[in-house]
């Protein structure tokens, strides 16, 4: 009866905590979809559920995954991955961190 008990408590548990972590990126990846443009006006990035664009380096979208603060892009799905680093993340601001260190930040 012990062992049931446990069991049941485990399924309980680990069903709360994939539904919490799930609920929690699909958020902030609704939040960054979109047209965002640098503050000065030189970088242009879209963002659409599967595809990472910067309209600046090369048109050319490419795939990208978020885990944690940091959105790794791939073209295709080949490696290496590039980072960038979420620094600031509302409904109309956005601060990237690029990969050379140079942080820009963009508007909706």
């Amino acid at each position: 009866m012990k062992i049931f008990i446990h069991t049941i408590t485990f399924v309980v548990l680990i069903t709360a905590m994939l539904a919490t972590a799930c609920s929690k990126g699909g958020a902030s990846n609704k939040m960054l979809q979109g047209t965002w443009r640098s503050s000065d006006g030189e970088t242009t990035l879209k963002i659409t559920a599967k595809q990472f664009a910067l309209e600046s380096d090369s048109p050319v979208p490419e795939d990208y995954f978020i885990k944690g603060d940091t959105i790794f892009t791939s073209f295709e799905g080949n490696q290496p991955y590039t980072k960038f680093v979420i620094e600031k993340l509302d409904d109309h601001h956005l601060n990237l961190l690029f990969p050379d260190s140079v942080s820009i930040a963009f508007e909706k």
